[in-house]
């Protein structure tokens, strides 16, 4: 680990090249797997004081892994294949349904790992849920899709499959009581789901995630070394923010929220990293931005 972190440029380019090339498997498995066709999913923006709350119905965030089923197979937001066992979408109907893959609160990472395995876990499976909170396909605005998704749920009537619970608040002040509440019981957030929006497969205001703190990902570019009692591991990932809304991609050092494990196996230059932080400074860069997580290709 030290002789590479003494070249940390030519570490980044042979790592570059080992993605480029398909050769990382034992870095990121999930790399290796061949993906389908990229869903068309709706996806949120961030919630700001100023929504009038009396438009949107309100859910739970559920921390898992997004899944779809197309109304054959069960597919990741990146398009790659679950491989889920045989059980658990018997006799489910054609019609597709958009979701989260759930192992509880609180329980990201064994959502992830059940997710990925190419060679499905048939106990890890048992404690998964795939948690319907749209259906795609189905016509009409999200509040007369609600009773629809309701009805599919119970017609297919397993219990692995649940329909995400949709309520409404009066306030901002009872929203943010009801954030409180999930987050206090281990629960990431909360969703808002405008009523009269049509199903979109893009990212917009009709859907639009609630949490206590702001989140983003960002692309690995390289590793700064450490120094002190990290000398000889990572110190810091230098990562890149995307291009969006006309501002160019900018790049910054993120170097807090790793465990002693991961400064020692860091992420590698090409993965997609999410971080938490708390507003922009005035060049745009996320001010005390720390690490969360390895977001994996198509995850």
């Amino acid at each position: 680990m030290k002789t590479l972190f003494k070249a940390p440029v030519l570490r980044a380019s042979l790592l570059a090249l080992l993605l480029a090339s398909g050769n990382l498997l034992s870095l990121a498995p999930a790399m290796a797997q061949s993906a389908i066709g990229k869903p068309a999913l709706m996806l949120a923006n961030v919630y700001h004081p100023g929504v009038v709350l009396a438009d949107y119905w309100v859910s739970e965030k559920y921390d898992g892994v997004r899944g779809f089923w197309d109304g054959e197979k069960l597919l990741t937001r990146g398009g790659e294949r679950v491989m889920a066992p045989a059980w658990f979408t018997a006799g489910w109907p054609k019609t597709p349904m958009d979701g989260e893959f759930w192992a509880g609160r609180g329980q990201f990472s064994r959502a992830v790992s059940t997710v990925r395995q190419q060679v499905p876990d048939d106990t890890a499976w048992r404690g998964m849920r795939f948690m319907v909170f749209d259906l795609p396909a189905q016509s009409g605005p999200f509040t007369e899709r609600i009773p629809a998704l309701n009805g599919l749920v119970s017609q297919i009537d397993k219990p692995w499959v649940v329909a995400v619970v949709q309520y409404r608040v009066a306030s901002h002040a009872a929203l943010q009581a009801q954030l409180k509440k999930t987050v206090k019981l281990g629960g990431e957030g909360l969703m808002l789901h405008r009523g009269d929006s049509l199903y979109k497969g893009l990212r917009n205001d009709d859907l639009l995630k609630v949490k206590t703190h702001e989140d983003a990902e960002a692309r690995v570019v390289g590793h700064v070394a450490g120094k002190g009692k990290n000398s000889g591991r990572l110190g810091a990932l230098l990562v890149e923010m995307p291009a969006e809304g006309g501002k160019p991609a900018q790049r910054f050092r993120l170097g807090t929220g790793f465990s002693d494990a991961q400064r020692q196996n860091p992420p590698p230059v090409g993965a997609l990293v999410t971080y938490r932080y708390r507003g922009l400074n005035d060049s745009g860069i996320p001010r005390f931005a720390s690490f969360m997580r390895v977001r994996e290709d198509g995850i």
